[in-house]
């Protein structure tokens, strides 16, 4: 029998030192963290960022988690908030579940999912702060932070984020068999701010990635920015 036959698939590994080389030539304040059952690897993964709209992934399962919600069907008029607050980032839909959770949900959420430098922050929502090395851990596991019996209605919501929002990761070729779940934020354009954090999901195999970025000069420095690092990173996903 030839010896690929028996070989054993060596684990893919993240791309670290060409995405870091990649960012060191770009504009902005920029760092990194991904995760997989190896191990987690970063750069400047601790450095702290405001929010953005990437705190409404939090918002989502902090409410999905509510007990008087996780064990009961959501209402048209729950789905009519929840939805458009992740697949179309919609900020009035995050200001209702804020009132829905409060920063005491945030704040529970953010210690079971054993995040150590999250903090939120009101009335600007969008002023929170969070870190890389966190939100690489959350998305890692966020799927497994929804109750049951709404995990699969949150992960679709993660899963079809609307086509005019689906740059940075969404514009990186993954091989066939990954299932990608997302949520970016911005600062309304301006380049003040520009993240993604992504949970990718082949069979038993998982990948999570958190690419932050602020002082970007414009929005589609920051895209851009984000699909480098993306591609950088994940380049040689097994199919």
């Amino acid at each position: 029998m030839p010896a690929s036959a028996t070989a054993p698939t060596r684990p893919w590994l993240p791309h670290i030192a060409k995405a870091r080389s990649y960012a060191k030539h770009r504009n902005g304040v920029i760092a990194f963290q991904v995760k997989t059952a190896q191990g987690a690897w970063g750069w400047h993964a601790t450095r702290v960022y405001p929010s953005a709209s990437v705190l409404k992934a939090m918002l989502l399962v902090a409410y999905l988690r509510k007990s008087s919600v996780r064990h009961r069907p959501l209402s048209s008029s729950e789905k009519r908030v929840l939805g458009p607050m992740i697949r179309r980032s919609s900020n009035s839909a995050a200001n209702t579940v804020l009132g829905w959770v409060g920063t005491g949900g945030l704040r529970a959420l953010a210690r079971k999912a054993h995040m150590h430098h999250f903090t939120p922050v009101t009335p600007i929502w969008g002023n929170s702060r969070i870190n890389a090395e966190d939100q690489a851990r959350y998305f890692y596991d966020i799927d497994h932070l929804m109750p049951p019996r709404h995990r699969h209605y949150g992960l679709h919501l993660l899963a079809h984020v609307v086509k005019s929002q689906r740059w940075g990761i969404g514009r990186v070729h993954l091989p066939k068999g990954w299932r990608l779940y997302f949520k970016g934020g911005w600062g309304s354009g301006t380049g003040r701010v520009d993240h993604q954090v992504a949970l990718l999901v082949n069979g038993k195999t998982r990948v999570s990635v958190a690419v932050l970025t602020a002082a970007d000069g414009t929005h589609a420095y920051g895209k851009e920015t984000l699909r480098g690092i993306f591609a950088r990173l994940l380049r040689g996903l097994h199919p």
